[in-house]
């Protein structure tokens, strides 16, 4: 068989299962053993009697109690057919009953007429009803005529073909009363309706509840059968009960009371039965049903019958019977009337299938899909005129093709495979498939020859297949495209982290034993973000494609590079096998230090070289580790490679994790001391170092123990401040510095009311200052709600950050500035980035860093740079405060240098509430003098007493608190 012969042939569709073969057997045995019993005369004459009465009413009662049953249980469109063939059996089995009456009990003959007869004539009535109800009804005017027609047709040459025969003589007898006679007659011409009505339905039954109907014409079939020759004149006069005719009549209400029970299906369920027999048979091409051939032929037929009995009168030599005669003309007269009929009813069903080809011409020719009907061989027979536009081939040029020439040889496989399934399938179980596939295109298509996409919709036609096809080359790009954008960077155009993660997941369970030198190398760019800041976002865009654009470069062709979010990038590099420890460091490390070195070549970015440096850190996926595992170890490599200094390679190591957790746990102590109360504000004077006198306080935010000691939050403040690792911790860390804010100016306002009118410095960070919760306004609004002058607050400026833009600073202080808040500077000549701030921001005071002050008295060059660093504070207008004043001699020579304020513990620790209040009533602390009695004397430690006897233990520095 050819492929596309292989394709579309179908296997054999399952059978259901066959009902049960006992009652038919058991129907079969008790018919025939009445036979036999009617054969062989029952063994008496009076037996024979019994049987041929008694027998014949209780099977007829059967029947009827049978079909009425059934009608009362089951509630089916043939109901009332099965209570007429109840009704029909009922007066059938009291007719019998009655002749048994006369001839047994009362052995006496049966009087003509009797009331058996007239119970015997009323059996025909019900049934014909009845095959009326079980007959397919017409739907249309014409419809009920012609069955009229065919009914009569049928009757009329049976009584022409009978009368000739026989009813000539029977109604030509002498000796009977017109009663005897008419009865005589009514016999054979109700049988000939009933046969009739027989002949005529059995081509038009409803195809619902099959099974039953033909038992139900059987039945009906073979008691009209033996009533033809208990009439008919041979049999009449030799009939006795319980002769082999009885067996007919037995076996017909046996059958009538076997009808309605088989199959014992709804007609629901048995019109669904119906349908998947008729899917399941469906017809050669050409081929006609047996049943509607002989529907066709009926009135020819009946004709035939009707010139059969008036040939018998002509050959006997008899004269047409004026009966014959009547009623061969009107057969010939419904035969035409019925023909005439057909033939307009040809015509109107001509047109309209006309009408209707033209339509569905129509339709599929203007259709924009294809449709292809394919033979049982896989040939296609017919194409539709859009295959130009869709396939760029003529519709003549692809019929009497094979279907598998046209499908890529890649789906060939796939398609076969799903059109055997859909054959063997069950039509009402799948109608209908999709399938898709490439399709060969012709050089009449824009783009020339190639493959489409192309999906059709499969239906099944006479043993064949019908294609309804459109072209989906565009939604199959379209796909393939928002795929590659859901697992690709739109920027770069690298794997993105969803699909970075899922290699990494293949590389790490499913690697090899010999694999274990895998290794996942994560990438930050140093100082990209000032980039962004300095030239703009859309420079930035153009330097992260570069990268990613050198990135995918430097790797190897088996290993993969990822953009992960923002300037974070990641490569995975698959093993060598190696199991020498040093030798894969030293190749991994070879690798991303390469990689480092590459990425931090200059950017030529808008005519102009940009600088950025890359920090790495490498992880080794070690047995056992899961893919976020592995990515996290190299994460934290690489937080620690800008911990270190940058621009450098770092191998993660165990230890690293346990610096996570420990900031973890730091963390969460911050928060439970937040939540806890646990912080307090502490306050340490400002004093002007020529009077004593105290000028401003700078507020200090301490940590109290368990244990009731307080310590400062510098380690808790670092979690904060180290990148993203640690978002928790910033938060913490940002909510401590709104606490010490909202706690100093509520502090001060309460000491300003008290009349101790002195300046409350509180230190924050540049990111601190920049946050959205500290805005100009909401400082605003909270010096307005606790009645503190702006005036009397002065921000410290902790740190400059690098990554902090300066512009954004420099607004925010200036915003604050105008409320009159003062802004100071801390940590003043610590580094190039307080230099920076100097010149950028707008400073009211400089915080002289504690490295200048340790040093000053004992090294002469620091002591030149601290003047220096003083005489630019004097030459810019501001003011200068020396921070970590702790020694008398420190006092003198900064003093001696011109400058005029100090914070330390030559004057006092930070204070607590109620010291910082007698501080500030007495409102000068003693300077130092060393050529007076009050000389200051340096003990071992760092904190200064003096012997003055005027001096107190908590204006001193005896606080307990830890040096800050």
């Amino acid at each position: 068989m050819s492929a596309p012969g292989a394709m579309l042939s179908r296997s054999p569709a399952q059978t259901s299962g066959a009902p049960s073969p006992v009652p038919q057997v058991a129907l079969a045995v008790v018919c025939g053993g009445y036979a036999v019993g009617s054969t062989m005369g029952w063994g008496s004459p009076r037996t024979a009697a019994i049987m041929g009465d008694f027998g014949l009413s209780f099977a007829a009662l059967v029947a009827a109690v049978s079909c009425g049953l059934y009608a009362r249980k089951y509630a089916t469109p043939f109901r009332p057919a099965w209570v007429l063939f109840a009704i029909s059996s009922g007066m059938a089995g009291l007719g019998n009953g009655v002749w048994g009456w006369y001839e047994v009990v009362r052995a006496a003959e049966v009087p003509s007429p009797s009331m058996a007869d007239f119970c015997f004539l009323l059996f025909a009535p019900p049934a014909i009803v009845g095959l009326l109800v079980l007959a397919k009804r017409p739907v249309t005017r014409a419809g009920w005529v012609c069955l009229g027609l065919d009914a009569w047709l049928i009757a009329g040459s049976l009584l022409t073909l009978s009368w000739s025969l026989a009813l000539a003589h029977t109604a030509h007898f002498q000796g009977r009363t017109v009663a005897q006679s008419a009865l005589s007659l009514a016999y054979p011409l109700l049988d000939i309706v009933l046969v009739s009505m027989v002949l005529a339905l059995h081509f038009r039954r409803s195809s619902v509840h099959r099974s039953a109907i033909n038992t139900a014409i059987a039945a009906l079939a073979v008691t009209v059968l033996c009533d033809a020759l208990f009439s008919s004149p041979l049999l009449h006069d030799h009939y006795r009960s319980g002769q082999i005719l009885d067996a007919g009549w037995f076996a017909g209400s046996m059958l009538f009371a076997y009808a309605p029970w088989v199959g014992r299906r709804t007609g629901a369920e048995a019109a669904a039965e119906e349908a998947r027999l008729a899917a399941r048979r469906p017809l050669p091409s050409g081929s006609r049903p047996i049943a509607g051939s002989l529907a066709a032929l009926t009135p020819y037929l009946a004709a035939a019958v009707c010139t059969l009995g008036i040939l018998t009168n002509v050959l006997d030599g008899r004269r047409i019977d004026r009966v014959v005669l009547f009623t061969g003309c009107t057969v010939v007269l419904a035969l035409v009337v019925r023909q005439g009929i057909m033939l307009l009813d040809n015509i109107t069903l001509t047109q309209e299938l006309a009408q209707k080809e033209n339509h569905f011409r129509s339709l599929v020719q203007g259709s924009s899909d294809v449709i292809m009907i394919a033979a049982p061989t896989g040939v296609l027979r017919y194409v539709s005129p859009a295959a130009a536009g869709v396939y760029g081939r003529d519709a003549e040029e692809l019929v009497g093709s094979e279907l598998a020439s046209l499908i890529h040889p890649e789906d060939l496989g796939r398609v076969v495979h799903e059109v055997r399934r859909f054959l063997a399938a069950a039509p009402e179980v799948e109608p209908t498939t999709r399938i898709e596939c490439r399709f060969r295109a012709g050089g009449q298509r824009a783009g020339g020859n190639g493959w489409l996409n192309v999906e059709s919709t499969v239906n099944r036609h006479h043993g064949g297949l019908i294609f309804n096809s459109r072209d989906v080359t565009e939604r199959v790009r379209l796909q393939a495209q928002l795929q590659h954008n859901a697992s690709h960077d739109t920027l770069t155009d690298l794997p993105n982290r969803a699909l970075f993660t899922e290699r990494v997941t293949k590389a790490v369970t499913g690697r090899r034993a010999t694999d274990h030198d895998t290794a996942v190398l994560y990438i930050d760019l140093d100082g990209f973000k000032q980039v962004n800041d300095t030239i703009g976002h859309q420079a930035g865009d153009e330097l992260l494609i570069q990268a990613a654009r050198r990135l995918a470069e430097s790797v190897r062709a088996g290993d993969i590079a990822a953009r992960l979010g923002g300037d974070e990038f990641a490569a995975l590099i698959t093993g060598d096998g190696t199991r020498d420890l040093a030798a894969r460091e030293f190749r991994i490390l070879e690798i991303a230090d390469r990689l480092r070195m590459r990425l931090s070549e200059p950017y030529r970015i808008d005519g102009r070289d940009v600088r950025v440096a890359a920090s790495i850190g490498v992880a080794f996926a070690e047995p056992g580790i899961s893919p976020a595992g592995l990515l996290r170890n190299a994460d934290l490599a690489m937080y620690r490679a800008k911990q270190a200094g940058k621009g450098r390679v770092e191998l993660y190591a165990p230890q690293m994790q346990d610096e996570v957790a420990h900031r973890a746990e730091l963390a969460s102590k911050l928060r439970t001391a937040l939540q806890d109360g646990e912080f307090a504000l502490l306050h340490q004077p400002v004093v002007e170092l020529a009077s004593g006198k105290i000028t401003a306080v700078a507020a200090h935010a301490r940590w109290r123990s368990a244990e009731g000691i307080l310590f400062t939050p510098a380690e808790f403040l670092r979690v904060g401040d180290r990148g993203r690792l640690t978002d928790e911790g910033g938060e913490r860390a940002a909510e401590l510095g709104r606490w010490q804010l909202e706690e100093a100016v509520e502090q001060a306002a309460v000491r300003h009311r008290a009349g101790h009118q002195v300046p409350v410095a509180v230190r924050l960070s540049a990111r601190r200052l920049l946050d959205r919760a500290l805005t100009p306004k909401a400082i605003e609004a909270l010096l307005a709600r606790h009645g503190l002058p702006s005036g009397a607050l002065v921000l410290e400026l902790s740190e400059s950050d690098p990554r902090i833009p300066l512009d954004d600073l420099e607004r925010r202080l200036v915003a604050l500035r105008r409320l009159g808040v003062r802004i100071a500077l801390d940590g003043f000549g610590s580094g190039d980035a307080a230099m920076s701030a100097l010149r950028r921001l707008p400073i009211d005071v400089l915080r002289l860093d504690r490295g200048l002050i340790d040093g000053v008295v004992e090294s002469a060059r620091l002591h030149k740079i601290t003047a220096g660093l003083l005489r630019i504070t004097s030459d810019l207008g501001m003011h200068a405060v020396a921070e970590g004043v702790d020694l008398p001699e420190q006092v003198l020579a900064l003093r001696s240098m011109g400058c005029t304020h100090g914070m330390g513990l030559a004057f006092s620790g930070p204070l607590d509430e109620p010291r910082l209040r007698r501080a500030l009533t007495r409102g000068s602390y003693p300077v130092p003098d060393l050529t007076g009695q009050g000389r200051s004397v340096v003990l071992s430690g760092s904190r200064p007493v003096r012997r003055s006897a005027g001096a107190g233990a908590g204006e001193t520095g005896a606080s307990p608190v830890a040096p800050k």
